[in-house]
């Protein structure tokens, strides 16, 4: 398998530059906001570290079943019952190290030496890598953002080809924050049963999810349970980044070869730090509505206040914590902006490129890695950087969006 070399130089460096940038100035005694990294800025709820702590404290230290913990994933199965609706047994659970390593699993275990892989663009830029390291072929579908970056057959199906393996879908989706219907899953769904295709399902915001929205797992539509490897993790909800603890969830007839991967990559996941995931499950989850609670305040100041900015378009993101303005008006491309605010600000953003065509014109911005106070703060220096610019076009039609991001 040649070495793909060139895509991760690609698409890797663009946000650890941004984030080099952004040390190197803290280190100079800078202050900097950062709206750019994709963590929860709470602590981990004290009843997950202390169940931890008592496991390690017992003695839990000695290697453990490769799938990871059974009490631990009968209570992820209760879990995707009662709020995936999807009817899963424990030996059709794999515990990983956070939802980054489900799905290198998945794409290592399912994808051949020139198998293509449709990823809905603007897509999450790590599955690239893993699926080039796979030996797989990234093929993009760019959705429409006139239309919301709805998903549409139309922009889908004219890509699968007979080395079609797979389509991998992001929901809560990361960068826009769309959270998908039921009518818009049944599109891939669909696509999926016709052409014989699998499907990964990254539902790492699946509990961080906005007013009337509803998350819907793709594994609970018919005709899906078979076909789909849901990946989630205790990631973003739980405020748990650190303790890298993710699953996956599909038919058992896989689980085999999802294994011949975990089970020589990592043998299996920490053991104590599993006793945590287990009391995020089973012990008080008020402190899910706590934390979504403060997400939706910051979602809301976000959105208000770059709404107030001319030229400037932010609709609320219907879950995650991230959310993705039109800044088009501006004619600047999103990657000059991003270094220009961080220069000129000291706010790191992430440009919309970096997550595809389909992105340009548009910021990524997290909402939830600061508290509500630096994020005001934030929008106040960022007022400043837009007012001292110049609306050059009515809607992104003075740079190349159909050239590489």
């Amino acid at each position: 398998m040649k070495w793909p070399a060139k895509r991760i130089a690609e698409s890797s460096p663009k946000s650890f530059g941004m984030y080099e940038q952004a040390l190197k100035l803290m280190a100079q005694g800078q202050d900097v906001i950062h709206l750019e990294v994709g963590r929860p800025s709470f602590d981990t709820p004290q009843h997950i570290k202390a169940a931890a702590i008592k496991s390690l404290n017992d003695g839990n230290v000695h290697y453990g079943e490769f799938s990871g913990d059974f009490k631990l994933r009968e209570a992820i199965c209760n879990k995707l019952t009662a709020y995936n609706k999807l009817t899963v047994h424990a030996d059709e659970v794999l515990v990983t190290n956070g939802l980054t390593h489900a799905a290198y699993a998945v794409f290592m275990a399912a994808v051949d030496e020139g198998d293509e892989v449709i990823l809905l663009e603007p897509y999450y830029p790590q599955h690239i890598n893993k699926i080039e390291l796979a030996g797989g072929k990234v093929i993009t579908a760019p959705l429409d953002s006139a239309n919301g970056y709805a998903i549409e057959g139309a922009l889908i199906e004219p890509l699968i080809t007979e080395k079609t393996r797979m389509i991998v879908i992001v929901n809560p989706a990361n960068p826009t924050g769309r959270v998908f219907s039921r009518d818009e899953l049944q599109i891939v769904a669909d696509l999926a049963v016709k052409h014989d295709l699998l499907v990964l399902s990254d539902e790492v915001y699946d509990q961080i999810v906005y007013g009337a929205s509803q998350h819907i797992s793709i594994a609970s539509l018919p005709g899906m349970r078979e076909r789909t490897f849901s990946c989630f993790a205790y990631t973003k909800a739980f405020a748990m980044d650190g303790w890298r603890l993710g699953y996956v969830a599909c038919d058992e007839k896989f689980m085999q070869a999802l294994l011949i991967i975990t089970v020589n990559d990592v043998a299996h996941v920490n053991v104590f730090i599993q006793a945590g995931a287990l009391a995020a499950l089973t012990g008080p989850q008020d402190c899910l509505t706590e934390m979504l609670a403060e997400d939706d305040r910051r979602r809301q100041l976000v959105s208000r206040r770059l709404n107030e900015i001319d030229g400037i378009d932010c609709p609320l993101p219907q879950g995650t914590i991230y959310s993705f303005p039109d800044i088009s008006a501006y004619g600047i491309p999103s990657a000059q902006m991003a270094e220009e605010i961080l220069s000129e600000t000291r706010v790191v953003t992430e440009a919309g490129s970096f997550y595809g065509v389909a992105g340009e014109g548009h910021l990524r911005i997290c909402f939830g890695a600061e508290t509500y106070d630096r994020i005001d703060e934030a929008m106040n220096r960022l007022h400043k950087y837009f007012e001292s610019k110049n609306i050059t076009a009515s809607h992104r039609d003075t740079f190349d969006r159909t050239a590489p991001a």
